[in-house]
């Protein structure tokens, strides 16, 4: 994880912009490349950050539905409208938000690592992983 000192803010949203949002991060992120069922059909690949780091602006709430399955633990949101999924709360992380990363303006992200969940393993993923910590404030 980055430290501090790289930290921004990132704007983004879905695709008719009715659901936006700002969300601190560092500039060059780790991006998750998911394979569960859901994340694969949708090609998501998305940056975790801890709730506390996201905040969705203006009347976006209105825009906003959930889908979940299986555990439903994941809350899979997406605008009503253009049925983007711009971000989410992601099974792996409770207490964070999964960002999309192409959803984030064009702008404030240097660089994007990608790497690999196995989702359609997820228990065995989840602890190789160590995706947990991405949600957890760095001090």
């Amino acid at each position: 994880m980055e430290s501090l000192k790289n930290m921004v803010v990132h704007s983004g949203g879905c695709h008719c912009r009715k659901v936006r949002w700002k969300v601190e991060a560092p500039s060059s992120v780790v991006a998750w490349k998911c394979n569960c069922s859901n994340c694969f059909m949708r090609g998501n690949t998305h940056f975790i950050v801890p709730t506390e780091k996201f905040e969705l602006l203006g009347d976006s709430e209105q825009f906003l539905t959930t889908y979940t399955f299986g555990t439903h633990s994941a809350k899979h949101t997406f605008c009503k409208i253009c049925g983007i999924t711009s971000f989410y709360v992601p099974r792996s992380n409770q207490d964070g938000v999964a960002v999309t990363f192409m959803c984030v303006d064009q702008g404030t992200i240097a660089h994007v690592e990608i790497k690999n969940f196995d989702g359609k393993n997820w228990e065995g993923s989840y602890g190789e992983t160590g995706i947990a910590s991405f949600s957890k404030l760095q001090k």
